[in-house]
């Protein structure tokens, strides 16, 4: 198998994961954000551990796709695009020069909130509702960064199966 089909399909692999992580991600995000998540609402976690199950999937959920694409699919498609290989903060500034992600520094902004709402939950609840608040809130911006790296990975794929069609005899 050459490497450009080695990439190919890392790529489908890639994307196939992705889109079964946001019908998750969007599962999850039903089930906690019927009303917004307030200090209130985190206050109730000890006393509902239901809620606190549910909670655990939406963050969960939200880091590993944000982890799928930043960590994994981002850099196959720079790769597959012929760009070498490099630093996570300058993918995402390639990213961005694409039109494929708003802003590197807003997506920073989401990498740091995975410890908020991971790690400092156990001491601040107000820091907890605003982390998981604003993830949800950002959710959307992270489906539309797969959504443009799919469509940038079929024109990629379009023309790469155009360009052999023209070399055969």
């Amino acid at each position: 198998m050459s490497i450009e089909n080695q990439l190919a399909k890392r790529l489908e692999f890639l994307q196939t994961v992705i889109d079964k992580e946001i019908a998750l991600v969007d599962f999850a995000a039903q089930q906690v954000f019927e009303t917004p998540f307030t200090v209130e609402r985190a206050k109730l976690l000890d006393q509902d551990p239901m809620f606190a199950l549910k909670l655990e999937a939406f963050t969960s959920r939200f880091c590993r796709l944000q982890d799928t694409l930043g960590d994994k699919l981002l850099p196959a498609l720079l790769k597959a695009l012929g760009e070498p290989i490099e630093p996570f903060i300058t993918n995402l500034n390639k990213a961005e020069k694409f039109g494929w992600l708003e802003s590197a520094e807003s997506w920073v902004g989401l990498r740091q909130l995975r410890n908020q709402m991971i790690h400092e939950y156990i001491e601040d609840l107000e820091l907890l509702a605003d982390a998981v608040q604003t993830a949800f809130e950002q959710l959307d911006s992270l489906k539309m960064f797969a959504q443009k790296m799919k469509m940038a990975e079929v024109s990629l794929t379009e023309a790469y199966q155009n360009s052999h069609e023209n070399t055969k005899f």
